[in-house]
C-alpha cells in the first residue's frame, strides 16, 4: 500500500464519516463517536472499552494513530469494518472509497460491502446486481458465501469458496428446472428439454460439475490440502454469477 493510498483513504473517511454531522459533537445526545467507538474497541480491536478517553479528539487521535502504523492489510480491514458499521445509515460509502481506490490504483473494490481483488467494472456491476437481487435468497447466500471466502485476506478459503459458487448456479438451476431436488446435472438437463438453454453453455457446465463433483473434487473431503488458488476461486465466481445471471433471464424468456 502506498502512502498516497493510505492518505487519501483517511482523508476519504474525515470527509464522509468523521466531518459527518453530531459524530464528533452533537449539540443534542450522544456524539455518534462515541457508540462507534464503542464498537470499534470491542469488535475490531478488541481492546477494553473502558480505555477510551472521554474526549471525542482524543479517541479520533487514537483511531488516527493506529491507521497510520498498522500492516497495509489491517488498513483494508479497518476500511470494512467502518463500512459494515455505517451500511444502513451511509449506504454510499463504499461507491465513495471505490473512487479513491480506483484513482490510486488500488487491486481491491468493494463489492457488497465486501473488500475484494476482483476489479474489473463489469465484475463488479455484475456482482453487485446478482447480490442485490432479493427475488433468490438461497442464490444470493451462496454467492455471498463465496465472496467472503474468497475474500478473507487472513485464512483464504478457496476450496468452500468454489464450492458456494457451484452451490448457487445448482439453486438457481433447481428454480429455473420447478425440480428442487435435482442437482446440476438433472437441472440442466430438465431446462434443456425446454428448448431455452445453449448447448454450449450446458456442455460446459456440466463438464465443472463434473471436476467438482467426481471423488477428487471440490466438493468431497480430502485428506491433503488441494493446489486451489485464488485465481481458481475467482474463475468460478465470476462464471458461477455470469450463469446464474443467464439461468434466470431463461425464467423471463
Amino acid at each position: 500500500m502506498s502512502k498516497e493510498l493510505r492518505v487519501s483513504l483517511w482523508n476519504a473517511l474525515d470527509v464522509a464519516v468523521w466531518q459527518s454531522k453530531d459524530f464528533m459533537w452533537a449539540q443534542y445526545g450522544e456524539a455518534k463517536i462515541r457508540p462507534f467507538s464503542q464498537a470499534l474497541w470491542f469488535h475490531y480491536f478488541k481492546r477494553p472499552a473502558d480505555t477510551r478517553s472521554e474526549y471525542s479528539s482524543d479517541v479520533l487521535q487514537e483511531i488516527r494513530k493506529y491507521f497510520f502504523s498498522c500492516e497495509w492489510y489491517e488498513v483494508y480491514d479497518f476500511i470494512e469494518y467502518v463500512v459494515h458499521y455505517f451500511e444502513r445509515s451511509m449506504p454510499r460509502l463504499p461507491e465513495y472509497l471505490n473512487t479513491i481506490l480506483e484513482r490510486e490504483l488500488s487491486g481491491f473494490r468493494f463489492v457488497a460491502g465486501k473488500l475484494t481483488d476482483i476489479i474489473g467494472e463489469q465484475e463488479i456491476e455484475m456482482l453487485q446486481e446478482v447480490l442485490a437481487d432479493t427475488r433468490f435468497a438461497g442464490v444470493t447466500e451462496h454467492l455471498n458465501r463465496s465472496l467472503e471466502l474468497y475474500s478473507d485476506r487472513e485464512k483464504p478459503d478457496y476450496r468452500n469458496s468454489i464450492k458456494e459458487s457451484i452451490s448457487a448456479v445448482e439453486s438457481m438451476a433447481r428454480i429455473v428446472s420447478e425440480n428442487p431436488k435435482a442437482t446440476l446435472g438433472d437441472a440442466l438437463k430438465e431446462i434443456d428439454k425446454k428448448g431455452v438453454l445453449h448447448p454450449a453453455l450446458k456442455a460446459g457446465f456440466l463438464k465443472i460439475y463434473g471436476y467438482t463433483s467426481d471423488k477428487e473434487g471440490i466438493r468431497h473431503a480430502m485428506l491433503d490440502e488441494s493446489n486451489l488458488t485464488g485465481a481458481d476461486a475467482r474463475y468460478f465466481l465470476v462464471s458461477c454469477t455470469s450463469f446464474v445471471n443467464y439461468l434466470k433471464s431463461l425464467m423471463a424468456s
